[in-house]
C-alpha cells in the first residue's frame, strides 16, 4: 500500500519530528540520495528554471564523489542536509554506527537538518540526534517517484492534495529519474496555480 500522506500514527511516535512547514502559504520540496552527476543537474536546471529553492538531503559516499555538485546546490541557494553516509535504515542499524554514519556527514557538510533514510529511525537514534542538535525532518506527502510500479500519471493525480505546509520528498536519483522528469514540472505548475510559494526548510 502507497501512503503518498504520512500517517498519522507515525506523526504521534516522533512529534519532535518537522512533518510540515510553518508557512501555509508555501510548500516545502525536498530532494532525497543524491548528489547525482546525472540527475542533480537537470533538477538545478529546473529549479532555476521555475525560479524556486529546495532543500537536498545528501548521502556521504555521494558526496565526496560529487563535491562539485555540493558546491553548485548551495551556491544557487539551496539548502542541504544530512542523509546518512551510506543511507543506512535506521531500524536495522546498531545506534552507535547510525550516530557514527551522521557524524561522519557532518564532518562533510554544514548542517542542522537531518533525514533518515526510509523515514526509519528508532526511538533512541532519533532522541540522540535531537539531544545533539538536530533538526529531525519528515515529510507530508511523498511522491514514490522511485517506484517503477508507480505511473508519473497517478503521482501528478495524487499530487494535486497537496497543500499549504506540506513538505514534499523528490529523489534526485537514478531509480526516480522517470518518474521525477515526467511528474515534477507538472506538479510545481499546479502548485503556483494554487497561489502557493516555495520555500527552504
Amino acid at each position: 500500500m502507497h501512503f503518498f500522506r504520512s500517517p498519522l500514527v507515525a506523526r504521534i511516535l516522533f512529534p519532535g519530528g518537522l512533518w510540515k512547514g510553518k508557512d501555509k502559504n508555501a510548500v516545502y520540496l525536498t530532494f532525497d540520495d543524491g548528489p547525482n552527476p546525472h540527475v542533480t543537474p537537470w533538477v538545478l536546471e529546473l529549479l532555476k528554471r521555475q525560479e524556486i529553492k529546495a532543500t537536498f538531503f545528501l548521502v556521504g559516499n555521494n558526496i565526496k564523489q560529487n563535491p562539485e555538485l555540493v558546491a553548485k546546490i548551495e551556491s544557487e541557494g539551496h539548502r542541504i542536509g544530512n542523509h546518512t553516509m551510506n543511507h543506512e535504515r535506521g531500524t536495522k542499524t546498531k545506534l552507535d554506527v547510525y550516530l557514527n554514519s551522521v557524524n561522519e556527514v557532518d564532518r562533510l557538510i554544514n548542517s542542522d537538518l537531518f533525514r533518515p533514510p526510509y523515514g526509519r529511525i528508532s526511538f533512541w537514534q532519533f532522541l540522540k540526534l535531537l539531544k545533539n542538535g538536530k533538526k529531525i525532518i519528515f515529510w507530508s506527502w511523498l511522491s514514490y517517484d522511485f517506484d517503477n510500479q508507480i505511473s508519473t500519471e497517478k503521482i501528478i493525480e495524487k499530487a494535486k492534495k497537496i497543500k499549504g505546509g506540506d513538505i514534499l520528498v523528490f529523489h534526485d536519483s537514478e531509480k526516480s529519474f522517470s518518474n521525477l522528469k515526467g511528474s515534477i514540472e507538472k506538479i510545481i505548475c499546479e502548485i503556483k496555480a494554487k497561489n502557493l510559494s516555495f520555500k527552504t526548510l
